[in-house]
């Protein structure tokens, strides 16, 4: 573990029943809640998308933990199958399990927790939330598929946030069911023009900014 005057800044391994996943875990020292971020389906911790709106989180004071919700033998097998990344079960179990880590782990048990999920990740997101309302204070879905937590959806507590691309037609009626079936605060705000990957000129940046101000204003202890 590397230590400096602005952060903790580690490279984790989770037990996940007889497996292990990989996470980047940063948190600045006057930190308010974490965020774990679920990624989306044949991604990683590694995701550029990811990564540029967490930096945008820690910049305002909040760690972050960008996980790897698939093992290495799975993301191998994955690559070559596309088996596991639709697996919702399997993404959310591992986001409550990194959501209990965090919880656990003495010099971090005092911090809130967020969950920040894109497409499928969204939906893991969710259902961690839904499994762990005292942990999960507050939920970002980017491009996400809340509809795929199902059930899970009318159980969540979290105040939550829906961020689609305003061209990104399909992803938009999704969200609004899945709202439908909410009975938390829940909001839905479109990014104007933005696509799915939220790859147009400052697409990401206003994400960013949307989950920053979320995060700031209901990830409280």
């Amino acid at each position: 573990m590397a230590r400096s005057n602005a952060a903790i800044i580690e490279t984790v391994i989770l037990p996940v029943g007889p497996r292990q996943i990989e996470g980047d875990l940063r948190v600045p020292r006057a930190a308010t809640g974490i965020v774990v971020f679920a990624h989306g389906s044949g991604s990683s911790r590694f995701s550029g998308r990811n990564r540029s709106v967490a930096a945008a989180l820690e910049a305002r004071g909040l760690g972050t933990l960008l996980l790897d919700l698939l093992t290495r033998e799975e993301e191998v097998r994955d690559a070559r199958t596309a088996e596991f990344r639709f697996d919702i079960p399997r993404l959310a179990t591992r986001v409550v399990q990194a959501c209990d880590w965090l919880a656990a782990r003495p010099d971090l048990t005092m911090y809130p927790i967020g969950c920040f999920g894109a497409s499928t990740g969204a939906a893991a997101a969710l259902i961690a939330a839904a499994e762990r309302p005292a942990s999960v204070r507050a939920v970002v879905s980017r491009g996400g598929r809340p509809d795929l937590a199902a059930d899970a959806l009318a159980t969540v507590r979290a105040p939550t946030l829906l961020i689609v691309g305003g061209a990104d037609h399909e992803v938009i009626e999704l969200n609004r069911e899945a709202m439908a079936r909410m009975q938390t605060l829940v909001r839905l705000e479109i990014v104007p023009h933005a696509t799915h990957l939220f790859e147009e000129p400052g697409a990401l940046a206003r994400v960013a900014t949307l989950a920053g101000d979320w995060f700031t204003t209901y990830l409280v202890s």
